[in-house]
Order: C-alpha cells, then structure tokens, then sequence
C-alpha cells in the first residue's frame, strides 16, 4: 500500500462537492437517482484513491456503486431530525444547513470507505465534520438508520460503538471507552446502543459491555458504565438548596 498523504484540503474539497453532487437542490434532492456526469468527482476521488491503495480503480467502483444506498440512507436521516425537531421546517434546512445532518453524511461516507480497507482517508473525512461541527464520530463506528443529531456540539462516537435504528442523540453526548489502554486497540471498548433510544445532552455511556436496551431514554448528565434493560428511563438526579434566612453551610468543593 501507498503510504502517501492526501491533501487535507481536496480532500475536504471533494467531500463538499460529493455533498452537492448526492443533494442538488433541486426536485432531485431526495431521489434516489444521481447525477455523476459532468461533475468530476469520480476523478477526484480516483485521484485520492490513487495515493492510498493500489487498486484505486476497483475501490472506486466499489465506492460509488455504494453511493446510491448511502444517499437513501441520508434521505431517511434528514427526514428523522425534520420528524425530531419542532425547530426544523422543512427538509431543505435540514440538508443545507444542519451540523448534525452534514456530519452525519461525512461518516456514512467515511464508513463506506473504511470498509474498503482504506486506511487514513475515513479519518480525514470524519475528522473534517469534527472541525466544522464539533461531532467527533470514528469511521469504525457502526450506525443504523436513521440517525438524528440534534444541536449536536461535543458528541463523541468511539469507534467500536454500535448503535440501532431510530436513534436520537443531542448536544454532549459521549460513546466512549473505560479505559484508553493501547493494549485493548482491537476490542469492543464502547457501547450498544439499542433500536429507538433517545440520548439526552451531557450524558456519558462508556465501556464495551455497556448495552443500552431497545426503547430507553437517557436522560441529560447521566453518567452510566453497565447495561440498563429495554424499556429503561436513566436520568440523573440533581438536588436543589434553596438558600433561606437561617445560617448557610457553605460547601467545601466548589468549581468556579
């Protein structure tokens, strides 16, 4: 294998053309139908293939046959956070300028070639939505459709975390790991995440045996390290002082 680097800017060049390439904002915007010819783009990411694998032609290929499947899979994901989100009007927003969605389409993208066996590029690729979105998802993960990220600034995605259908996610959310030991690089050190649960902001799931069941809600700020059953409602339970005229005990620990 080629160990060259791509450019980091036509690669993100590439990945914002693909995007208008798959969402033309036209009446095509959700057909499933794509429109390749005259756009280039299959030569620029023949170019980029080019630099990583030696059969960039056939990694090609196999990357844009995939490309209809993924562009119905982002369909439904557009629909799920107009669906979630009172604040959304009409899919139009929700493609065009949601950070949630646009993330959302780099690791499904990223994914795609990460299952190619190409290295470093999905990376790239996701790492792009990171620095414009602040969501950090790994190309590794494995993401049912649909997905909804709503808000979506500081969600963390590890790259062994699987997680179902119908799943909504907001702002803060954390898949992540126990442990960042090197030794554990190739086992399942994030969690599952069932079909139809809803993550609420702030919220912090770690570990690889951690299994969030089917139809649960998390509520914001939890912090949860072992599996909870289908049907299950977490939340956090914080405690409210209100201060009155007697003497006031004034806590030890505080943070400013």
């Amino acid at each position: 294998m080629n160990t060259n680097i791509p450019d980091k800017k036509r690669v993100e060049s590439a990945v914002r053309k693909l995007f208008r390439v798959l969402f033309p904002f036209n009446d095509k915007i959700t057909s499933p139908e794509i429109e390749f010819s005259g756009t280039g783009i299959q030569d620029r990411f023949e170019r980029i293939f080019q630099e990583l694998v030696s059969d960039y032609k056939k990694v090609k290929g196999q990357f844009f046959n995939s490309l209809t499947g993924i562009k119905i899979a982002l369909s439904k994901d557009a629909q799920f956070i107009l669906e979630s989100d009172p604040a959304a009007k009409d899919l139009v927003e929700v493609i065009a300028v949601y950070p949630g969605f646009f993330a959302i389409y780099c690791y499904r993208i990223a994914h795609a070639i990460d299952l190619l066996s190409v290295k470093l590029l999905p990376r790239m690729i996701t790492e792009y939505a990171h620095k414009l979105t602040g969501i950090d998802i790994h190309p590794g993960a494995r993401i049912g459709i649909p997905l909804s990220i709503d808000h979506g600034t500081g969600i963390v995605i590890g790259e062994t975390t699987e997680i179902g259908n119908n799943v909504k996610l907001y702002q803060g959310v954390t898949l992540g790991a126990l442990s960042v030991d090197k030794s554990k690089a190739s086992k399942k050190r994030h969690p599952t995440i069932g079909d139809n649960v809803i993550i609420y902001a702030g919220s912090t799931i770690l570990g690889g045996e951690t299994v969030v069941g089917r139809n649960s809600i998390i509520g914001g700020n939890v912090w949860l390290t072992e599996s909870v059953a289908p049907f299950s409602v977490v939340y956090h339970k914080s405690e409210v002082i209100v201060r009155d005229s007697n003497k006031f005990q004034e806590p030890i620990n505080f943070i400013i």
